[in-house]
């Protein structure tokens, strides 16, 4: 269904409608990036309609759009929110599989369930989309109604909104919506002229175990480069998706994103995807993939043709610090997981999710568990970030 199925005129101005599209391709690109500047390489329309395209989203996988669009009365796009049916929960980050099985044993469905978020990425962004120079506010309010409105009509379980900024949390709680409680490891740029100045604000032990490794990946002669996927060819991004899968087949995982994928967005978006590109003997052995926003720079994916030591952290996580460092990005994701990452200067920062069941009674047991869960995640976060390598912590704790 490529057309535009509308669903209730909300109070966001006279003549407003609130309307559901299940594919990319039939919102205007020009329009769907007006909303966010093109400052977050995951919402940008380019990065969307390639996971439609070469089938990393859509009902085979369990991921169909339902993004939810807001008009003025002119038909211009003033708000979206980019919603997934999904029917099972592979490829969120945020966990909530015990739920499912409370819904199961009680006899009741919990797939299919409305999620907002990128598909198969854990980073922070947007997720109630507002056009510039509107009312914010109110559009955010709109739209976080939609979003209930659209799971009820739907008769669906519930909704999620996933890794969200707090603007969006705030309108969504508003409705009812329970905040989730988590942290991820994230690299913050206090302002350092170099790389060494970096260096220099950790402990003297610290410094060294990073210099020890950075000088591994050198005495093993293979040159690390970051480059734009409009610096790299087709054969060279061929190879980096082979070794991107392979990576995941190694974990027995599914690379759900094809070699065609990564060919297009380094056409369409090729500025923004950044590659750390690993070669000896001028051979691809390894990539580290990532992404440009405006403020921050996001670690995906890692893969490599064998073991090289230290190769994994030059490559996923120095080489990103230099960048940032280099082009005044505020700060790196270099994925989730890892308390490795803590050494590295990666330190816990909280992210946060929001949920709404459409049971009263499995809310408030969701309410009660989200409290007990909030209250064991602050303790942990607490305890690394006691084991931060920084001489001072010069880091946010709350994430965008």
């Amino acid at each position: 269904m490529a057309s535009e199925t509308e669903r209730r005129s909300p109070n966001g101005g006279p003549g407003w409608k609130l309307g559901v599209v299940d594919t990319v391709e039939a919102i205007d690109p020009v329009a769907w990036n007006a909303l966010t500047g093109g400052h977050h390489p995951f919402l940008r329309h380019e990065f969307l309609v390639a996971l439609e395209r070469h089938g990393a989203v859509g009902p085979d996988v369990g991921w169909v759009p339902q993004f939810i669009l807001l008009r003025d009365d002119s038909g211009h796009l003033r708000g979206a929110v980019p919603a997934w049916l999904k029917g099972h929960s592979r490829g969120e980050f945020v966990f909530d599989f015990a739920w499912a099985e409370a819904h199961e044993r009680h006899g009741l469905a919990y797939y299919p369930k409305l999620v907002v978020s990128i598909p198969w990425t854990p980073a922070t962004g947007p997720r109630l989309l507002v056009a510039p120079g509107d009312d914010a506010g109110t559009i955010r309010a709109v739209l976080a109604e939609g979003v209930r409105d659209l799971t009820r009509q739907l008769g669906l379980s519930s909704a999620h909104c996933l890794f969200a900024c707090e603007p969006d949390l705030e309108a969504l709680g508003n409705g009812q919506f329970l905040r989730r409680r988590d942290f991820h490891y994230f690299w913050h740029n206090d302002h350092y002229q170099d790389f060494e100045a970096f260096l220099t604000a950790l402990t003297s032990r610290k410094r060294k175990k990073i210099r020890q490794e950075r000088r591994y990946v050198r005495e093993q002669g293979i040159d690390v480069r970051m480059q734009t996927g409009h610096e790299l060819c087709n054969t060279e991004l061929d190879l980096i998706h082979a070794h991107y899968a392979n990576a995941f087949r190694r974990k027995t995982n599914l690379p759900v994103l094809s070699a065609g994928f990564f060919r297009e967005i380094a056409h369409t978006m090729g500025e923004q995807l950044l590659i750390a590109v690993c070669r000896h003997d001028r051979e691809i052995v390894a990539a580290a993939i990532m992404f440009r926003g405006s403020d921050t720079l996001f670690g995906r994916y890692w893969g490599s043709s064998g073991n090289y030591p230290a190769l994994h952290f030059e490559a996923c996580y120095y080489q990103g610090i230099d960048y940032c460092i280099r082009h005044g990005l505020q700060r790196f994701e270099p994925g989730v997981q890892g308390e490795h990452k803590i050494a590295r200067g990666f330190l816990p920062t909280r992210t946060t999710s929001a949920h709404w069941l459409v049971s009263p009674a499995f809310q408030r047991a969701v309410a009660d568990y989200l409290q007990r869960e909030g209250d064991l995640i602050d303790t942990q976060f607490e305890h690394l970030r006691a084991e931060s390598p920084f001489r001072v912590d010069p880091t946010p704790t709350a994430g965008p």
